[in-house]
Parts: C-alpha cells; sequence; structure tokens
C-alpha cells in the first residue's frame, strides 16, 4: 500500500518571507524532492498542517498505520527525513520503535494519530 510523506508547502514557520522567495515550508519540500522518495514511500505537497508555530511541518501516513506530524523541519534534514519515512513504511501499523528513530523524530513530535478504522 505504501507510506505517503506530507509536507506543508504554505508554511512560513512564523516568518514573512522576502518578496518572491518561498516560504519555509516550498524550500524543505523542494529539498525532499530533490532526492529519490525511498521505496514505499510517496511525497506530497498539502496546503496547510496547522502546525504553524512548529512549522515547517511534515506529516507521514499510511492505510491501517499509526499517523504522526513532525516539525520544525529544515531543508538540511532531508536526509534524515526520507529515511525515517522509510522506516515508517516498513512497518505494518507505522511504530517505528523509539531507539531506531533519529533524534530529530524523538524530539518533534507535534501529533500522533491512531489509524483510522475501516469497515470491515
Amino acid at each position: 500500500m505504501g507510506a505517503t510523506l506530507h509536507v506543508c508547502i504554505t508554511c512560513r514557520a512564523g516568518t514573512v518571507p522576502e518578496e518572491g522567495q518561498p516560504c519555509p515550508g516550498t524550500r524543505l519540500h523542494a529539498a525532499l524532492s530533490q532526492e529519490a522518495a525511498p521505496e514505499g514511500v510517496r511525497i506530497r505537497p498539502v496546503e496547510c498542517l496547522s502546525a504553524c508555530g512548529k512549522g515547517p511541518a511534515i506529516a507521514l501516513s499510511a492505510p491501517g498505520s499509526w499517523s504522526y506530524i513532525h516539525g520544525p523541519m529544515q531543508p538540511e534534514d532531508s536526509a534524515v527525513i526520507l529515511a525515517f519515512a522509510a522506516a515508517y513504511a516498513a512497518t505494518p501499523d507505522g511504530i517505528v520503535p523509539w531507539r531506531e528513530r533519529p533524534a530529530l523524530f524523538r524530539k518533534h513530535v507535534i501529533a500522533r494519530l491512531p489509524p483510522q478504522e475501516t469497515n470491515e
């Protein structure tokens, strides 16, 4: 099924971007898109994750799995973000064991959401 790495491209991270310059969320998405997405991971730009005070923010989700919102993330974190997205995608439930998470993902959790129930 695969996982989705949602990247808030409208996030200003509490700043006012200079005229004609991309906002921090757009820069993060650009950095992530320059690298190959891990197998089983789709990178998807989104308009807003409502984490403006802790942005730029990303979210990870997959069918039947726990979802997470993390922030702030920076363009220079892209390799760590993509490696964690690969680890997330490889789990059956979205839970990467705490000790296997990079420090960035231990310290920058904004929210964790339970799997959506299905009508089976």
